[in-house]
């Protein structure tokens, strides 16, 4: 059979449709009033993740520090996948396993949130962060795909899209993490607006 663009774009629907249903995205509530939370009591929000998740990482931190859809004051965000002297100094250095935990323990303070975007659930960098995280004392929020790998069991809060192909979990990852700026919007709205 040939490859039909009409068909994948079908399927890509429907099995989004099936995975997002209103109970999962129930279990995205706690996780986006815990950012609220830190960002309220002045923490900052450190996130990372690999390949496509690294973009992620890097406009979840766009639309944290400039606005989603309302006008508002900036968030403290930081992508650790962006310093690519820190990246490949340390990467090439010491070992790429540890190329955000160095970061999280440089960075991180108690009670800031450390978010981790990984859609095999088992990046062991953002482990390793997860741990860096843990011993700082700081919270963990895993974005995670399939059924969440070693990650969701060390996360403190975590949102596990139940889907197998990489490409349909990381358009899952981008309404989720949309939804979660268009909350924040609203916690963080001028009073005047």
């Amino acid at each position: 059979m040939a490859y039909s663009i009409v068909d994948d774009v079908a399927i890509a629907i429907a099995e989004l449709r099936r995975a997002l249903t209103p109970e999962f995205a129930a279990t995205i509530v706690p996780s986006a009033e815990a950012l609220a939370e830190a960002l309220q009591a002045g923490k900052k929000i450190l996130i990372m993740g690999n390949g496509g998740s690294a973009a992620d990482a890097q406009h979840i931190a766009a639309e944290l520090v400039g606005r989603f859809k309302i006008e508002r004051r900036g968030l403290a965000a930081i992508a650790l996948t962006t310093d690519s002297s820190v990246l490949t100094a340390w990467s090439n250095d010491y070992a790429y396993e540890t190329v955000f935990s160095r970061q999280v323990e440089a960075l991180a303070q108690p009670d800031d949130v450390v978010w981790g975007i990984s859609t095999s659930g088992n990046s062991t960098n953002v482990m390793r962060a997860f741990e860096a995280a843990h011993a700082i004392g700081a919270t963990t929020l895993g974005l995670l795909g399939r059924s969440g790998g070693k990650l969701a069991a060390m996360s403190d809060f975590s949102i596990v899209v139940p889907l197998e192909h990489t490409d349909q979990i990381q358009s899952a990852h981008q309404i989720v993490y949309h939804a979660i700026c268009a909350y924040l919007d609203t916690v963080f709205q001028p009073a005047d607006a």
